[in-house]
């Protein structure tokens, strides 16, 4: 039976093309910035970001917790979503790592606005802690894939700058966002002091994220890669993925977001589905399921069984991803799948 996993753009894996650059890539020992593949990598998102310095790592999460160490102290107070990836899916990692807490406040599918953020920031009442960084997320995955607009991302920076704070751009699938939105990925990051971004998500490298930011943060965030047991060696294997990504798989990205949007566009005619098709602006789809099947858990089995795979968001609420490795056809075998469940 063939499987259509839309569970998440995560599970990619990589081409045969991707597979020979990594099998030629020119290493180096990485721990001695000495892996030729891994600093041309990082020079490249560097110049991209337009950022001064780059940091390469194994995942994500390593990514935006080196951003929150190298910008807090410990007691500090770090402003974020609610929905945000930093809070809901990091194991409270900025807790346990940096020995910070998170304030969480509620967006519009994801998004804050600078009043909001202004209402945050802590007074500087001695019994209070320190509100010292603040982090966005673009898109935005537990809201569906959102694109963070970017004159509210200037107004925050501005609010930011005047208040002193540091402000860290989680960008996992910010390639997603430049292409959906033609903002180019140095326009967003121009207004963050750090910026993540993903390999392994829509791009299709199998493993790999990069910190970007000035020399000083990204020096002081080698040093904690190491001390979180992220220092790689002959790295240049996994970083010759990440550039075959970069070169080949941003521009692409559109056919995920046309696919997304034709199973959305399928599953908010049926009866049954609550879905917003405004939220849908990426790779991204979140819906409802009202009535039968009670739950997404049991839904979710149902659709395991027909060969289609999605994720649980919630009781009632399910997560399709498009991405590189599930083809049109295969997203109108899903649809007609998620179809037929919900006439029995």
């Amino acid at each position: 039976m063939e499987i259509i996993d839309l569970r998440s753009d995560t599970v990619t894996k990589p081409s045969r093309e991707m597979r020979e650059a990594m099998l030629t890539a020119e290493v180096g020992d990485d721990v001695y910035g000495e892996d030729p593949t891994v600093n041309r990598l990082q020079e490249q998102v560097a110049e991209i970001l337009g950022k001064e310095a780059a940091l390469f790592v194994p995942s994500g999460v390593m990514a935006n917790q080196l951003a929150i160490k190298t910008q807090t102290q410990p007691g500090d107070e770090v402003i974020v979503e609610s929905d945000s990836h930093i809070f809901n899916f990091e194991t409270a990692g900025a807790a346990f790592l940096s020995n910070v807490q998170l304030c969480t406040v509620q967006g519009n599918r994801g998004i804050l606005q600078a009043e909001q953020v202004a209402q945050a920031i802590r007074s500087k009442v001695y019994y209070n802690p320190k509100t010292s960084l603040v982090c966005l997320e673009n898109t935005h995955n537990k809201a569906g894939g959102t694109i963070y607009p970017l004159e509210e991302i200037q107004k925050i920076h501005d609010l930011a700058r005047n208040r002193k704070l540091a402000l860290h751009l989680d960008g996992a699938r910010l390639w997603n966002a430049s292409v959906a939105s033609g903002v180019a990925p140095k326009e967003y990051a121009r207004f963050f002091d750090t910026v993540s971004v993903c390999f392994s998500k829509g791009l299709g490298a199998p493993i790999g994220s990069a910190l970007t930011g000035t020399y000083e943060k990204i020096e002081s965030a080698r040093k904690y890669r190491k001390i979180f047991g992220g220092g790689m060696r002959q790295a240049g294997i996994l970083a010759a993925g990440a550039l075959f990504a970069l070169d080949h798989n941003i521009a692409r990205l559109k056919e995920d977001h046309d696919n997304a949007k034709l199973l959305a566009k399928e599953l908010s005619s049926l009866p049954g589905i609550n879905l917003d098709l405004h939220s849908v602006q990426t790779n991204i789809i979140i819906f409802h399921i009202n009535g039968r099947p009670e739950s997404a858990e049991e839904f979710i089995s149902q659709l395991k069984a027909q060969g289609v795979l999605v994720s649980e968001m919630g009781i009632s609420t399910l997560r399709a991803v498009t991405h590189l490795d599930v083809s049109r056809e295969q997203i109108q075998r899903a649809s007609a799948t998620i179809k037929s469940l919900l006439r029995h």
